[in-house]
């Protein structure tokens, strides 16, 4: 990634910011991010380093990624015009163990000094499917962001919220991934999963720091890339998506997981 005195940086998914792909393994990665993310606020992971510190082969990419075929709509987002599918999750997360616990499914309350569009709604989604809380592929992704939130603070135990989000797109309406435009979310560690894009283009992710200087600039287009935010210092938005062929089917999907101290 270059560095530039004049502009955000505008990331490939190929580099991330400081150098090439990580090496080594999921503790090494996480590592290097936490340390990236904590000096500049933002961290850029390629699609390859991240699989493999997953353990996700084509095989088990395949079975991640269909669990996007059973989200459930969000009439939150409806109501307001946008076509959203998504489900939601609560999880405690200790990363000196690795140990993970699925907490009970209560309502979505969005923090003070975070996302001005349901400031205090309390939104109620369908949970997790069984299937997708047990999905290794999802454990292998929460501890690796448990190491990564540890570079940022330190609490026994975290609470992580996983936010599957399916963004639709037709002929005549762009998807949009982010209604409230550029927010924060009221935690620590914001992350952002690119699951897999369909006859899509756009969805164009943006960080920028509190006084609305963006750093990066990066549009997810790997499945696997992910990035990370610490947003505590920085504020986040996506750009619409929009159909390439308004006769298909178009989406994008990505998985959202935030760290707060348990």
């Amino acid at each position: 990634m270059k560095h530039s005195t004049e502009g955000p940086r505008t990331a490939s998914n190929t580099s991330p910011p400081g150098g090439g792909a990580p090496t080594g393994g999921a503790g090494d990665v996480a590592r290097a991010a936490g340390r990236a993310l904590a000096a500049e606020g933002v961290r850029l992971v390629p699609a390859a380093a991240v699989r493999a510190c997953l353990g996700a082969d084509e095989h088990a990419w395949r079975r991640f990624s269909a669990h996007w075929d059973s989200l459930s709509t969000d009439d939150y987002a409806s109501a307001r015009g946008t076509r959203r599918l998504r489900r939601y999750g609560r999880f405690s997360v200790t990363p000196a163990t690795g140990r993970i616990v699925l907490l009970p499914q209560e309502s979505f309350v969005q923090p003070e000094n975070s996302n001005p569009l349901y400031l205090g709604v309390e939104r109620t989604f369908d949970p997790l499917t069984d299937s997708f809380v047990a999905d290794p592929v999802l454990r292998a992704l929460l501890r690796l962001l448990g190491e990564v939130a540890t570079a940022l603070d330190d609490p026994a135990t975290w609470n992580a919220k996983v936010h599957p989000f399916r963004v639709v797109a037709s002929a005549d309406a762009h998807g949009l991934p982010t209604p409230e435009g550029r927010h924060r979310d009221g935690v620590t560690l914001v992350s952002s999963l690119l699951v897999g894009r369909s006859n899509v283009t756009g969805g164009e992710s943006s960080v920028f720091d509190p006084d609305g200087r963006p750093l990066l600039t990066t549009t997810l287009d790997e499945p696997g890339t992910l990035l990370l935010g610490d947003d505590r210092r920085t504020l986040h938005g996506v750009s619409p998506v929009r159909a390439v062929d308004g006769g298909r089917p178009a989406h994008r999907d990505v998985l959202v997981v935030t760290f707060a101290p348990g």
